[in-house]
This record gives C-alpha cells, sequence and structure tokens, in this order.
C-alpha cells in the first residue's frame, strides 16, 4: 500500500478548519505528479473499519451457507444480503487467551490482538490490529485513527477482571485502551478543526471560496462528486446541531438549561438509533475525505446495560442475550443495519472502478458466539474488497483445522496494508484463504 505526504494532499483551508477533499479522477489527490488513474499512487487507500457489538447472537441464526448471490444468511445477517457478493463469512476462529479467564472482560479485552489479560483489576492486555495499522500509517492523514463507541466505559469489575475491557476493543499499547470518543460533535470537530472551537461557525462556511475555487479547476463528474460530500457535511452538521439544540445528551440529561462551560460536549440524540447512524455517517465522512484510514466503532460494550424500547423491547442488552428469543433476534439484527448501513453509503461511493467499499476492508465481530459466553467460535464478517484483494461471495470454516487463531486473520489483514510481521499475538501463521 502506497503512503502519501500529509503536506502533498489536496485539502480545503480556512481559519482554524482542514477539510480534505473526496478522491477525485481529475484532481492529484493521493500527491501524483500526474493524475494518470493507472499510476499506483492515483488509487484510493485501503480502509480498515472494525465494528463491534457485545453479549453475541441469536444461537440458531447466525450463519451462512454457498456462495456468490446464492449464499444464504441467517436471519441474524439478513441486513447484508445485498452484499452477499462483497462478503465473507468465517466461522471456527478464537483467541485462546479469551479462554483462560472468566467471561465478558478476559473476552473482550484481547478480541483485537490476542494477548493475555491481567486480572485483579490491573489494566495489560495488547496493542489492537486497528493501532499497529494507525501507527504504521497514520502519519499519511490528519487523525491516525477514528475510535468511536455508542455506550459509556465501565470502570468496575466483573470476576476478578476490569469491566474496562469490556469497554473498549481498540488499544494503543498494552496499557493504555485508546480513548473513546462517544459525542458526533466532537469526532466531527476531530475531523475537519484544527482545535476543538465553538461549534456555532459550520466548517463548510470557513471554507467555501477555497471550494470553489477548487471547483473551477475540475471535471464535471467531480464538480457532481464535490457537491455531493459537501451536502453531506452540511447534512451531519445540521443534524448535530438539532440533537444539541433539543438538549438530547447521551445517558443523561443536563442539570442547567445553559451550559455553564465554554465548551461542553455537543447533543447527540437520546435515540440510540440516531446515534449509531451519526457515528456510521461520520466514519463514512472520515474515509471518503481521508481524513482517517483506520476506524473502530463500538456500538455497545460487552456486559452492556443498553435498552431498546423504541424495538418494542425493554430488556437490557446482557439480560436479553441468555433469552435468545425473538426480542434477541431483533436487537442482533438492529446492530447489523448499522453495518449495512455504512456498507451502503460506502458502496455509493465511486473511487475511479471501484466504490469507497472496495476499496475498504469492514470487520464486525463479537466476543462471543452466543449470550451463553461461547468464545471457542467466534462471530466475524468481512464486507469490502481492501482495493481488490478480498474475494466476497465465500463462507470460510476453520473448525477442526489446525490453524483457526483469530490473529491468523489479522496477519492476513495487516498483509492488505503491506505490514507483513513475523508474529501477531499468538499466531505466525496468516489464513491463506483470506
Amino acid at each position: 500500500m502506497k503512503t502519501h505526504p500529509f503536506s502533498r494532499r489536496t485539502f480545503l483551508r480556512g481559519v482554524g478548519v482542514t477539510m480534505a477533499l473526496p478522491w477525485m479522477e481529475s484532481l492529484s489527490v493521493w500527491g501524483d505528479a500526474t493524475t494518470n488513474a493507472a499510476k499506483p499512487g492515483s488509487q484510493a487507500p485501503v480502509r480498515l473499519a472494525v465494528l463491534f457489538s457485545g453479549n453475541g447472537f441469536h444461537s440458531k441464526e447466525w450463519w451462512a451457507k454457498g456462495k456468490g448471490k446464492q449464499m444464504e444468511l441467517g436471519q441474524v445477517l439478513a441486513p447484508l444480503t445485498d452484499f452477499r457478493q462483497k462478503l465473507v463469512f468465517i466461522r471456527g476462529l478464537y483467541n485462546a487467551e479469551a479462554l483462560k479467564g472468566n467471561i465478558h472482560s478476559s473476552q473482550t479485552g484481547n478480541l483485537l490482538s490476542g494477548a493475555p489479560l491481567a486480572s485483579g483489576g490491573e489494566i495489560r492486555s495488547g496493542t489492537s490490529i486497528d493501532q499497529v495499522v494507525a501507527q504504521r500509517y497514520g502519519q499519511s492523514t490528519k487523525v491516525p485513527s477514528l475510535v468511536l463507541g455508542c455506550e459509556k466505559s465501565n470502570p468496575g469489575i466483573h470476576k476478578n477482571y476490569s469491566m474496562l475491557y469490556s469497554s473498549h476493543i481498540s488499544w494503543s499499547s498494552p496499557t493504555a485502551p485508546t480513548p473513546l470518543e462517544l459525542y458526533p460533535a466532537l469526532a466531527f470537530d476531530r475531523l475537519f478543526k484544527e482545535e476543538v472551537q465553538d461549534g456555532d461557525k459550520s466548517v463548510l462556511d470557513v471554507v467555501l471560496a477555497e471550494a470553489k475555487r477548487v471547483r473551477r479547476n475540475i471535471s464535471s463528474a467531480d464538480q457532481r462528486k464535490l457537491d455531493e460530500y459537501l451536502h453531506s457535511v452540511r447534512e451531519i452538521e445540521q443534524r448535530i446541531d438539532q440533537a444539541g439544540q433539543k438538549g438530547e445528551l447521551q445517558g443523561w440529561r443536563p442539570t442547567l438549561d445553559k451550559p455553564n462551560l465554554p465548551r461542553p460536549a455537543d447533543g447527540i440524540p437520546q435515540n440510540l438509533a440516531e446515534h449509531m447512524r451519526l457515528m456510521g455517517d461520520i466514519l463514512v465522512l472520515a474515509f471518503q475525505t481521508d481524513a482517517t484510514r483506520v476506524c473502530t466503532l463500538k456500538l455497545n460494550n460487552d456486559h452492556s446495560y443498553l435498552r431498546f424500547p423504541r424495538l418494542g423491547v425493554d430488556v437490557g442488552h446482557h439480560e436479553l442475550s441468555h433469552l435468545n428469543n425473538a426480542d434477541w433476534l431483533k436487537v442482533n439484527q438492529f446492530f447489523l443495519e448499522q453495518f449495512g448501513y455504512i456498507a451502503r453509503k460506502l458502496d455509493a461511493i465511486q473511487e475511479g472502478q471501484r466504490t469507497a467499499l472496495d476499496n475498504s476492508m469492514l470487520m464486525y465481530c463479537s466476543s462471543m458466539l452466543t449470550g451463553g459466553h461461547d468464545a471457542t467460535n467466534l462471530p466475524v464478517v468481512l464486507l469490502g474488497g481492501a482495493g481488490g484483494q478480498i474475494q466476497g461471495g465465500r463462507v470460510l470454516d476453520y473448525l477442526g483445522k489446525p490453524n483457526r487463531k483469530m490473529c491468523s486473520l489479522y496477519l492476513s489483514m495487516l498483509d492488505k496494508f503491506g505490514i507483513r510481521l513475523k508474529e501477531f499475538g499468538d499466531s505466525q501463521e496468516q489464513l491463506a484463504e483470506v
């Protein structure tokens, strides 16, 4: 994978604002000396996104069989039906270290690293795959990685393990979970503003003159793409602003009618679906603008306390996972709908002869297969082509095979970024089929 110097890429700039342009055929967005799309440097970069939800899935409805257009999916995966040809369903992988502790925390804290976990309230895991990519290629983008969440961290202890393990899937180092951003407004600011500042001025207003100048020098097709992109930025700004005006804040309501801080956390919807969609929009926008190439989105914690009254399900997520009933299936599908939403938006973004989804590698996973704490066969789905490096429409079954380590999958995924490690976590061998 080519890396591209930050200083040579095309940006819209204004006072306190830097906004990266989306990929355009008529501009050397990636730092090319020419606009020849056949040259390697003109190709859109590979991106990595990992989505996570805790507590597993319905025991009878997480499955796939067949291939290509004829692939059949269990009901949990029904929201991904349109993407069967770009989907790889992986069965039978596990982390050996996750079986040595207890449940929940010790099954989640090393999900993306395969590292041993410290117990007794101590915090020690391993650097996660997303941060390995970010540390190698983060200097090529404004934001090395975007780490998003829709449920706040739990600082408690469960079964002698810190609940921080259940609350974080991204780890910058063995002792440092990557800071988790819950607020869409702050995630948005990080992508487009040089520093956190009063949010009453639109990013687009600041760079509008520069956008008009750029528009005069690009093709008509790219003008349409730029217009669509700027419209999507404005739309997200307006949605965040509306949520703040309604006073809807994540998980709690303020005790004051007016903020008493110069820059309080912007409002985000109490509506969980809207919160997740906003985070998905920001993920897509970050990839579309090349503000970052690495993102994790934790939809909820393992041992989650989220409830779903708007789905007609007023039972906590963790409790629901042990019921394995129709309500549990409904909640499972709700989570996979968020994955499908992101995939659909990325697939609508054309980047040369591929789409942004084709140039991305999206992984959806959980810390266990079912609410019964089974971590011997982890649920994993890949979407996207990693820039033509992954063939979709397949089911890969590793049950009963000698190499079925999650870290073997991660070695294969790192290879798509040109990161060729001799070992990662507990594995020294890639999954050849990925």
